[in-house]
């Protein structure tokens, strides 16, 4: 009979994460590893929620507002995957993820537009917050009632160490990205250069944590050689990704557990956020980054998905005209922004709050999807809702009713 899987890493929800010296929230070849794990083997990964316990299941959404940005993405590892060279791809099969039992809820959070904003910020630019509690697979809200569904799972971000030729490359291509647009976005943070400010470099201790604080890359962003935050909700459990190895042992790290998701997480702090187990067998395929031609993270997703039927979704499209009728050139964001908003406008017709509506949008099981992306000047964008997450008809079909729908928590300031 197969053995019991072991636990390769601990964490605590009562110690700051910024003591717990399995964790990190930089990117940098030198953090020391804080264990191995064998190809072909199994294993459990404890993790805190991405803030590191900043958000308290409350009422209020002052500590939305006040969350501190440079204490945030603290992930478990980096480990050693035994044998993994430069070259090779590690392979990532997510066997399962769940809410620790003790702590079984989670949060969605609006940004403020003054700490970090969000996709909707010059519309909704209060930090506003809701509340999810489970029940095994399922998730509600006491700040967004008359919705219920089932979460995909999984985590905001793994990815493998870069080499100290991958980390220069991203700290030079982002440096040149904040420098060219100075003028072109003089109030848009376009990019998080290295920061040393509550830097926390694992087991990192002297002169190896400065240089680590100084160099290292923020989690922030997904980047094309490792993947690392990149908020796919298909990650999910049966799902298997193969990412790049460029440091010798590998060196991957994993964290940002999500309940749910929706495609975009459009208010930043979007998900359902979690802290919790994730369980993942691990293998090599030596040399595949050549054999394989895979310079990027690719994978497979699993066998867990939303089961809602192809006509069971209600469909707002999005075009690169934005709501003061200007026209932009085939700009997707601008497009999939109208489709949100459409939305929005939409539900807001049954009785929740724009800032409702918006959580709600950012962690439910919503399609998006580029439609077209060839015919001058317009994209198209399309947002699914699925219809049956609700406990009423929101089909165009229903004439709208308004209702009691209560309200989520909204900064006063």
């Amino acid at each position: 009979m197969p053995g019991k899987i072991r636990t390769a890493q601990s964490v605590s929800l009562d110690i700051p994460a910024a003591d717990q010296p399995g964790l990190h929230n930089r990117w940098h070849p030198d953090i020391p590893t804080i264990g191995t794990i064998e190809p072909g083997e199994t294993v459990k990964i404890e993790c805190v929620d991405w803030t590191g316990g900043q958000i308290g299941n409350n009422d209020s959404a002052e500590d939305v507002r006040t969350v501190d940005l440079t204490k945030i993405h603290y992930l478990t590892g980096p480990f050693e995957i035994k044998g993994a060279e430069p070259g090779d791809l590690l392979v990532v099969n997510i066997t399962d993820v769940q809410p620790f039992e003790d702590s079984p809820w989670g949060f969605t959070g609006i940004f403020d537009r003054k700490n970090g904003g969000g996709f909707l910020d010059e519309h909704y630019p209060k930090a506003a917050k809701a509340i999810w509690d489970f029940d095994g697979i399922y998730c509600t809200s006491r700040h967004i009632p008359g919705v219920r569904f089932a979460g995909l799972i999984h985590p905001g971000i793994l990815g493998c160490a870069p080499s100290q030729e991958v980390l220069a490359e991203w700290n030079r291509r982002e440096a040149d990205l904040i420098s060219a647009c100075v003028h072109s976005h003089p109030n848009k943070v376009v990019a998080q250069p290295p920061l040393a400010v509550n830097a926390h470099t694992g087991q990192a201790t002297g002169d190896l944590k400065v240089k680590i604080a100084r160099e290292g890359a923020r989690t922030i962003p997904g980047r094309p050689e490792h993947g690392g935050n990149v908020d796919i909700n298909n990650i999910s459990r049966g799902s298997t990704t193969y990412l790049p190895v460029h440091v010798a042992g590998a060196k991957f790290s994993v964290g940002d557990l999500h309940f749910s998701q929706g495609d975009g997480e459009i208010s930043f702090c979007g998900a359902i956020e979690i802290a919790g187990t994730i369980t993942i067998k691990f293998d090599l395929i030596k040399d595949g980054v050549k054999s394989r031609a895979i310079k990027s993270p690719v994978f497979r997703p699993g066998d867990v998905a939303p089961n809602f039927g192809p006509g069971r979704y209600l469909t707002f499209e999005g075009f690169s005209v934005d709501e003061n009728g200007k026209q932009h050139f085939l700009d997707a964001t601008v497009a999939y922004r109208q489709a949100c908003l459409r939305a929005i406008e939409y539900l807001k017709q049954f009785g929740y709050s724009g800032e409702q509506i918006y959580l709600l949008l950012s962690c439910a099981p919503i399609k998006g999807s580029i439609a077209g992306i060839v015919d001058v000047p317009n994209v198209c964008t399309t947002l699914g809702i699925p219809m049956d997450i609700f406990d009423f008809d929101i089909s165009i079909e229903a004439v709208p009713q308004k209702r009691d729908l209560g309200s989520c928590p909204v900064s006063s300031v």
